[in-house]
């Protein structure tokens, strides 16, 4: 039974479920509350928790996401249920985390992870047009690297234990969320009043969302990135399938909840600086590229025990509070007496952006196997 449904999830059925799943409860998400062409996003949703617990003072972006909770422990369930709990690491752990900086400041300054650009594109936001080219190009860049040898080093075996540090981390962001510890008086733990943080479905909706998602993205391997490098390096489509399933589920989906709103303009929580929308995603898919998965991806693999994946995820939540703290991240249009407001990057963002892409442009030629 267990080799008959391994052998269905790695079919191209099963990549397909997974992205018509993800199709499906991302508009759902939304309509039961969470914010606008946001029903998931991994970048924001990490970036919410890290406001929650106050690493960074932006309030409108502060709670406690149940859904990336979710995605390691789905991931942690199937990989137990599949025997395929392996606890790894030790493959360049420093350099991982600074990716994880950087990929984090990369797409907040677009506003969204991989998938939420995908989502953006379903709900009608041309602007994560610009954005999804970046990151193909970010992805081809690493692929280039990949090419030439670009090596992280392995991960070896390690404690048991070890593998389920950021399950039982996630385990505690949890009963924080449920019995709404306040460890001074106003916090943290913070919770939004308004803006987007203030915008979300239920617990136990979000929660059952995410372990759906990261059961099933676990056994399919699901990664926006992967597709991405896979066709450029292996003319392989099977993970883009799964991509392509995404979309047009949500597309389909937005229109039958009057979620679909096309144009460039005030789309929400987005910005029409195609430009640095491009650079941002750029940062992005080569800080992916290079670290191996999307933000989704590293999720799942730390809920099967990889510690590598575990301080990525750390990076990018530490990513989050340098963006917001030193004004780092973009800031959407705005309608004002019903005139539309371009928002944008600081420079101080386009400064980081840019640092970010030499950085890791350093590490890519400095950590080839054949130079």
């Amino acid at each position: 039974m267990l080799q008959r449904l391994t052998l269905f999830f790695a079919s191209r059925k099963g990549i397909i479920l997974a992205g018509v799943a993800i199709g499906i409860l991302a508009p759902v998400l939304q309509k039961f509350g969470n914010p606008p062409n946001m029903g998931i996003c991994v970048a924001c949703f990490e970036r919410d928790i890290a406001g929650a617990l106050g690493l960074h003072r932006a309030s409108v972006v502060q709670y406690l996401r149940p859904e990336i909770i979710g995605f390691v422990w789905g991931s942690l369930i199937a990989a137990l249920f599949f025997r395929e709990f392996k606890a790894r690491a030790g493959s360049a752990p420093i350099v991982r985390i600074i990716l994880g900086v950087f990929a984090m400041i990369g797409a907040l300054a677009f506003l969204g992870c991989p998938w939420r650009a995908l989502l953006r594109l379903a709900g009608g936001d041309l602007n994560s047009i610009t954005g999804l080219a970046g990151l193909a190009v970010g992805v081809a860049i690493g692929v280039q690297f990949l090419r030439s040898g670009f090596n992280l080093g392995r991960a070896s075996k390690t404690h048991q234990f070890a593998g389920w540090i950021l399950p039982l981390i996630m385990l505690g962001v949890l009963g924080l969320l449920i019995f709404k510890i306040q460890f001074a008086d106003g916090g943290p733990i913070f919770f939004s009043q308004k803006g987007p943080g203030s915008m979300h479905a239920s617990l136990l909706v979000s929660l059952a969302a995410g372990l759906a998602i990261g059961f099933l993205a676990q056994r399919t391997r699901f990664c926006t990135m992967g597709a991405i490098r896979d066709v450029i390096l292996m003319r392989d489509f099977h993970l883009l399938s799964g991509v392509a399933a995404l979309v047009i589920t949500a597309f389909a989906v937005n229109l039958v909840l009057g979620q679909v709103k096309f144009g460039i303009a005030a789309q929400p929580v987005a910005h029409s600086n195609h430009l640095w929308n491009f650079a941002g995603m750029m940062l992005a898919g080569l800080a992916f590229a290079l670290a191996g998965g999307c933000p989704g991806r590293q999720l799942f693999l730390a809920g099967e025990g990889d510690g590598d994946a575990g301080i990525f995820v750390l990076g990018m939540i530490s990513g989050a509070a340098f963006a917001h703290n030193f004004q780092f991240a973009g800031s959407p249009d705005k309608l004002v007496d019903g005139v539309a407001q371009a928002g944008g990057l600081t420079t101080a963002g386009m400064f980081a952006v840019v640092f970010g892409l030499i950085v890791c442009l350093i590490i890519g030629f400095t950590m080839r196997e054949k130079i």
